[in-house]
């Protein structure tokens, strides 16, 4: 069969590497893609919210299947286009999609359903928000409501920090209309777990855990980023913690969005917080999270076809989801000076290193070519270096050992993905 992947992203690629592993794939086609994903399937410049390109493109390659990554086209209605031009696609609708795209929408669902979440209110305008932070405990956490590339949460220690928060996301639209609408959270503490899941609107299957580093710096500080590594499984991820979350979370959501007419059909991911009181949701996403996926799907030992399939079918009910013990561990290479400025168009070297070697990954997020089919970076993060081991501890070595394989200007990581867990 031949499948159109949308997106070009590091999310993307292990999405491709996984699918090309199936003995019913024949063609893998990407939009827009990468240099990366360009060595795996034929590539067609487009931007991913330009819907009529895209279907013009499905229409040329016919594809039995299309694959829809990132979360704006997924918020914007892409799916819908494509269902409606006779498609099968793997993505929810824009209606389901609003669980991530309206984050005031998610903890609405969340609080009408009985779903566990921090305590919120949401705004319209910054004077009520400026009226209501001087009523509340400190720490707070802001939350333009809308798509904000995973950098639209702002933790604040005090009312000042608060205030130009507020100031910043509803009145500067530093994060554009996604800032329209502000949600005020309590602060919890404890630690994140990230549990991607498949749903076919009625049946839910559990992907492995993971925990991603959002943060630039070592030791969790600076700047919120799209994500500087992550890990899978997480050691905190208990058989207590699964119990509560499958009883109260899990299947919940999904039947609180049919419920709410708007079946989802498609990847869920849970952001949990793991409390003292027990887990709570932090967030939801409506796709394969970036860099999550890069440390899950090289562990799942099914068929990747076979189980989008049942998801678009409604026959996930039908699927056991099997994933290899051994552990991974994902360091993204980045340009330095992300998440601001950052210089682009740096030959990269030592990619070659990765060919033939089992267990070792290189994911591209942000690359390009460049004269001569060089291999150049387009992007903040550049690179996703994974590799599986048969604990944390020894993935974490191979992945470090690997990052080091690869040399451009400015090449910029944190030293401490996983470090804290590693055995």
């Amino acid at each position: 069969m031949k499948i159109l992947v949308i997106g070009g992203g590091g999310r993307e690629h292990s999405i491709i590497t996984a699918l090309i592993k199936s003995p019913t794939v024949e063609r893998v086609f990407c939009v827009p893609g990468n240099a990366g994903i360009a060595k795996l399937a034929l590539c067609f410049p487009a931007d991913v919210m330009d819907f009529n390109r895209i279907t013009e493109i499905a229409f040329d390659l016919s594809p039995d299947m299309i694959i829809i990554g990132p979360d704006d086209p997924l918020a914007g209605g892409l799916s819908d286009v494509l269902l409606e031009a006779g498609f099968r696609v793997f993505g929810p609708s824009k209606a389901a999609a609003i669980l991530e795209g309206s984050k005031a929408f998610a903890k609405d669902l969340m609080k009408k359903y009985h779903i566990p979440t921090a305590a919120y209110e949401v705004f319209d305008n910054p004077q009520n928000a400026y009226e209501h932070l001087k009523k509340v405990d400190f720490p707070v956490v802001l939350k333009a409501d809308g798509l904000a590339l995973g950098k639209g949460v702002l933790i604040c220690n005090d009312i000042t920090a608060a205030n130009d928060g507020v100031k910043a996301i509803m009145e500067e639209k530093q994060f554009g209309a996604s800032g329209n609408r502000l949600v005020i959270e309590e602060y919890m503490t404890g630690r994140e777990v990230s549990v991607l899941a498949f749903v076919d609107g009625k049946s839910i299957k559990l992907m492995s855990s993971a925990q991603d580093h959002k943060r630039i710096g070592d030791g969790d500080t600076g700047l919120n980023t799209g994500g500087m590594g992550t890990f899978s499984p997480s050691p905190f991820y208990t058989d207590e913690v699964d119990e509560f979350c499958r009883k109260y979370i899990y299947q919940a959501t999904v039947d609180a969005m049919r419920k709410e007419g708007r079946e989802f059909k498609g990847i869920i991911f849970f952001g949990l917080m793991l409390t003292k009181d027990g887990p709570r949701v932090l967030e939801y996403n409506a796709r394969f999270g970036d860099p999550e996926t890069q440390v899950v799907l090289p562990r799942l030992k099914n068929d990747l076809v076979t189980v989008l399939e049942a998801c678009i079918d409604g026959r996930l009910a039908e699927i056991e989801l099997e994933f290899s013990d051994d552990s991974a561990v994902c360091v993204v290479l980045a340009s330095l000076g992300y998440p601001l400025q950052y210089e682009k168009g740096l030959p990269i070297s030592g990619l070659d290193s990765f060919t033939g070697k089992k267990d070792y990954f290189c994911f591209h997020s942000g690359t390009s070519f460049g004269q001569n089919d060089t291999i150049v970076t387009n992007g903040g993060r550049v690179l996703g270096v994974t590799a599986l081991g048969e604990n944390l501890g020894k993935a974490r070595e191979k992945a470090y050992q690997a990052a080091e394989w690869v040399h451009f200007d400015n090449k910029y990581y944190r030293s401490d993905i996983g470090k804290s867990v590693e055995a």
